[in-house]
């Protein structure tokens, strides 16, 4: 995490200067880009393995949901607001400021007290491949990666046509499309804040089965109508039942993961899980040039109901 870091804040000093001189090229932009992501994503897979590390077993779904809690308000309510103000200040200023914030966060980082490197197993000797073949062998957590690749591929496929299909069939302002799109982050919020509490009070089972089932609404309300409350009312509580499921999942995989294991197995089932996304959003417009937006909604709740079986059978 913290080398990740690091990289980051030094990715957008160079950017900095590269602007400052007035030498950048575009394609200096696009290396930066994937450097920053490809850094992100060792840092969000070691971050999301540390956590069992930090907290006891039974106070993981809390500590997870607050870490996705402030997430969420971070990148969604803080982030684009500071955003717009920085490239008012200027381009230089735009870049250097989150640079300098991956350096307060290497910061906070060293000042955490404990050692956390995992504790290698005499057998483990397969790399990543021991991961990937822990993660597909247990079936729980093999149909926590199906269930979340299904997901993913059907919500990616909406959300490439969203925009047209608010502005069009729903006939959403410029302004109105960004406030549909605030109804998800504020549901999203609302279930980190609550997932806890449902877990305890459903049990984890059902809480799994009820939240998957509820994540389908954010899919296929906007396949009946085109009303702009009710489909805003469904991403609010879709977003929340996304967010509870995360949390559920999250926490299960952290604690049915050997500590030895728990990165790689984090990373198999990003890699299951969120690969289908970039699959997901060409099939969305795939399906939208062949039978319409609102068809791509239908079809695709139907791809997340799929995801409903596998988790029962994973859960049983």
């Amino acid at each position: 995490m913290l080398v990740a870091n690091l990289v980051r804040a030094g990715l957008l000093g160079a950017l900095t200067l590269v602007v400052a001189l007035g030498a950048g090229d575009v394609w200096v932009f696009y290396v930066i880009a994937v450097g920053v992501g490809v850094a992100e994503t060792f840092h969000d897979i070691a971050a999301q393995s540390i956590v069992p590390a930090v907290v006891p077993d039974d106070r993981l779904p809390k500590a997870n949901a607050r870490l996705y809690a402030v997430e969420l308000a971070a990148n969604e309510f803080a982030g684009p607001p500071l955003a717009g103000l920085l490239v008012a200040a200027g381009a230089v200023v735009a870049l250097a400021v989150p640079g300098g914030l991956w350096v307060a966060a290497v910061i906070a980082l060293a000042l955490v007290r404990g050692r956390f490197a995992a504790t290698r197993r005499s057998e483990d000797r397969g790399g990543i491949v021991e991961g990937l073949r822990f993660l597909w062998r247990d079936r729980v957590l093999r149909a926590f990666a199906v269930v979340v690749g299904l997901f993913n591929f059907a919500s990616s496929a909406t959300y490439a046509v969203l925009v047209l299909y608010a502005l069009g069939d729903m006939g959403l302002s410029e302004t109105g499309f960004g406030w549909l799109l605030t109804t998800v982050a504020v549901g999203s919020v609302a279930g980190s804040v609550v997932a806890e509490r449902v877990e305890r009070v459903l049990g984890l089972r059902r809480a799994l089965l009820v939240a998957l089932v509820a994540s389908v609404v954010l899919i296929a309300v906007p396949a009946a109508t085109a009303d702009p409350i009710a489909v805003g009312v469904a991403f609010f509580v879709g977003g929340a039942a996304v967010m509870v499921l995360n949390v559920a999942m999250v926490s299960l995989r952290q604690r049915l993961t050997p500590d030895a294991l728990r990165g790689r197995v984090t990373s198999g089932h990003r890699l299951v899980a969120w690969g289908g996304k970039p699959l997901g959003a060409l099939a969305g417009g795939v399906v939208a040039e062949l039978l319409g937006l609102r068809a791509v909604f239908a079809v695709m709740a139907l791809v997340a109901l799929a995801a409903v079986p596998v988790l029962v059978r994973g859960l049983r």
